[in-house]
Formats: structure tokens, sequence, C-alpha cells
């Protein structure tokens, strides 16, 4: 089982081998704020839990596994971006609060959260009700 640090690491991870082709160690450390002798010692354990094969000098690669997990985590991260977004949280608040909860909740709970973003998507009225709503809680506070 991944701890939130592993988590963390597996999709900036999985995220720079999307997009870039590759991930290099000074580009983990400047994507999470850590110190290089950081990553290492995170890479390190990755590979020891097979999540990844590091070669020193060399670089990484994602296993089957590592991808698997890195993308499960990356599109957790999405889904939460976009629902905190439909429900009206501040774009200033968003990412902060995603890291926030993004490793408190349960699979089962992100499901919900899935299937509930899912439905107003297919039910736009329901979400014009939602904000009238929220209009009408902010106007009595």
């Amino acid at each position: 089982m991944a701890t939130p640090s592993m988590e963390d690491y597996l999709e900036r991870i999985y995220k720079l081998i999307d997009e870039k082709g590759y991930a290099r160690v000074s580009d983990i450390a400047e994507g999470l704020e850590v110190h290089p002798s950081s990553v290492t010692k995170m890479i390190q354990k990755l590979d020891k839990d097979n999540y990844l094969i590091y070669e020193k000098y060399r670089g990484l690669i994602l296993t089957p596994k590592g991808k698997k997990m890195g993308k499960r985590l990356m599109d957790r991260h999405e889904l939460l971006e976009n629902f905190l977004t439909l429900i009206g949280v501040h774009e200033d608040n968003i990412y902060k609060d995603v890291e926030g909860i993004e490793h408190h909740l349960s699979w089962d709970s992100i499901t919900c959260i899935e299937t509930l973003v899912e439905y107003f998507k297919r039910s736009p009225q329901r979400m014009d009700d939602l904000l009238e709503v929220r209009k009408e809680l902010e106007a009595e506070s």
C-alpha cells in the first residue's frame, strides 16, 4: 500500500513521463518542492516496491504497476479538481484543497464523487439548481 508521500511522487513521475517522455530527479524535486536527495531516497523505495525501475545515472521507468497507480492518482486529482470547480470553489483554493483531501478519501468516496460529477454533467438543470441554492445560502449569511 502506497503512503500519501509515495502517491505524490508516483503522480508527479507519471505526469512528467506523460508530458515530457521522461522524469528526471531535478524535475521531480522542483515539482514537489523537495530536495533532490529526498527524491533519490523515494525513488529507491518505489523501485524496491516495484512501482518503477531505477538505474543510477540512467533514469527511471515506471513498471506496469507504477503506470497503473500513477494514472489512477492523476485521474483522482483531476476528478477532485473538476468536482471542486463544479460546486463553485474559488479557483485560488482548488489546488491546495485537492492536495489537502486527496489522500484522505477512500476509493469508495472517489467513486461516489465521480458519479456525482457525471450526474451533474448529464443534468445541467440540476447544476443550475445547485448554484441557485448556493446563492440563496450566501445571501442569508
